[in-house]
């Protein structure tokens, strides 16, 4: 497995540097294009440090891609096989989406797919909504509690020591006093990414095998709760890149099919299927534009084992 790549510039240069080589890589750039970057990246070592991360990490899809791309003959499937099972996914996507707009309904704030919005609450915190989210707000004399249905949302809490700031997503919790975390609602589990300070995750499942029901993270760690109460331990992250559709990207180094496949759906209108759950565990490594899903898609069909058959309202990955 490919060593993970590790981000120590600053922001604001990693951004450059990465929109810098998606330019270069599209295919238009000029002879121009390539001295401006040339010269950039000497301004500083910083700027050249960013350049090389940047260039590692785009350069990931190329050499996973060439390493496992079209490895074995893919199978056809008849127009019947796609048409039935279009219209069983279709029916199952309805029934999702009635439960979303059910839950909507007691929501305060709400993002469509594609839109994303800052929300400042009345104490001064404030929460940026990712695409396909919706969220209730509670404020009283004791507590902030927040309640996020569906989606994702980074929150910067405001501190107040007399008024603990609650979040809960599906069966579990996230509490902090003055704090910058991200919350990320998935298929059966909630992911907890804490970017500045600490926060204590619970679950309202006690099971059997836990002897405590609160987990406590800090600064640049993900702690996972499933709805069957399991919370699993910190682990390690750059909360640059788990926050990096904050600033308009998605950026994914190793990360699961099944994962990237649940970012691209809240920018991409219709629903996104692996037809085998063998493509949960594929990784996918990249630096994308989230205002062009897809071509994360084209990016994934070119690199990937995998083939991608269109329907309206249905996208089928096999």
């Amino acid at each position: 497995m490919p060593e993970k790549i590790r981000y120590k510039t600053d922001i604001s240069l990693s951004d450059e540097a990465i929109d810098r080589i998606v330019q270069l890589s599209s295919g238009r750039a000029t002879a121009q294009d390539h001295a401006g970057f040339a010269d950039w990246r000497r301004q500083s070592a910083e700027h050249e440090m960013a350049a090389r991360e940047a260039e590692a990490l785009w350069h990931g899809i190329g050499s996973a891609g060439k390493s496992i791309r079209k490895s074995a003959k893919q199978k056809q499937f008849t127009r019947r096989a796609v048409l039935g099972l279009a219209g069983l996914i279709t029916g199952g996507a309805a029934l999702h989406q009635t439960g979303l707009i059910g839950s909507r309904l007691y929501a305060d704030y709400t993002t469509a797919t594609g839109e994303q919005r800052s929300i400042t609450l009345t104490d001064g915190s404030t929460v940026f909504l990712n695409a396909g989210s919706a969220l209730s707000v509670d404020m009283s004399a004791n507590e902030r509690r927040l309640t996020l249905y569906e989606g994702q949302a980074l929150f910067t809490v405001a501190k107040d020591t007399t008024r603990p700031f609650i979040v809960e997503a599906l069966d579990g919790q996230t509490r902090a006093l003055g704090t910058v975390f991200d919350i990320d609602i998935k298929p059966q589990q909630v992911a907890v990414t804490v970017i500045e300070g600490t926060v204590g995750v619970s679950s309202r499942i006690q099971p059997a095998n836990q002897t405590s029901n609160m987990v406590v993270a800090g600064a640049n760690t993900r702690i996972r709760y499933e709805d069957t109460g399991n919370i699993s331990a910190p682990e390690e992250v750059d909360s640059d890149i788990e926050t990096a559709w904050r600033r308009g990207k998605l950026i994914f180094n190793a990360k699961p099919l099944g994962d990237v496949v649940t970012e691209i759906e809240r920018h991409r209108g219709g629903t996104i299927v692996l037809a085998s759950s063998r493509l949960q565990t594929l990784q996918v490594t990249g630096v994308f534009d989230l205002s062009q899903p897809e071509e994360i898609l084209q990016a994934i069909e070119t690199t990937l084992p995998i083939s991608v058959i269109r329907l309206p309202f249905v996208t089928i990955l096999r």
